[in-house]
């Protein structure tokens, strides 16, 4: 858990200037979204959150 929290910091806060908390929540959110569904992880070779977790899920 904590190393989300980690990439969250370096690929999206610390290279912004949030200009409201409203910004701030709308771009973490965004910023999750690509985390959990386009952004490949190494762990998980090349795969993203959402492919493994759907493929793991019972049909």
């Amino acid at each position: 858990m904590e190393r989300i929290w980690r990439t969250i910091k370096y690929e999206e806060v610390y290279l912004r200037a949030y200009d409201s908390v409203q910004e701030a929540r709308t771009c973490l959110g965004k910023y999750i979204e690509f985390y959990n569904q386009i952004r490949p992880h190494s762990s998980l070779k090349g795969k993203t959150p959402n492919q493994v977790h759907l493929n793991r899920l019972p049909e």
